[in-house]
């Protein structure tokens, strides 16, 4: 899941010059991720892994790195 999500968050939405050194604790958001990226990585997550992410809960401490958004995505899979 990590994994997925990491490549399509390096492929659509945010640059950096090497992601393979990018931690999964390493801040989204510093690194470019804004809100248009964030509500098109909810839409990608919820299409890809079949969950539903309430929009009361997109804060970002549940989007700012790849360990934030795993633990949100599996608090709501069922």
């Amino acid at each position: 899941m990590k994994q997925k999500i990491r490549n399509f968050i390096f492929d659509e939405l945010i640059f950096v010059t090497e992601p393979e050194n990018f931690s999964d604790d390493d801040d989204l958001l510093e690194a470019g991720l804004d809100s248009m990226g964030i509500m098109r990585l909810i839409m990608y997550i919820e299409e890809q892994f079949g969950v539903t992410l309430p929009d009361s809960e997109i804060d970002p401490d549940n989007v700012n790195s790849f360990n934030a958004l795993e633990q949100w995505v599996l608090q709501h899979k069922s």
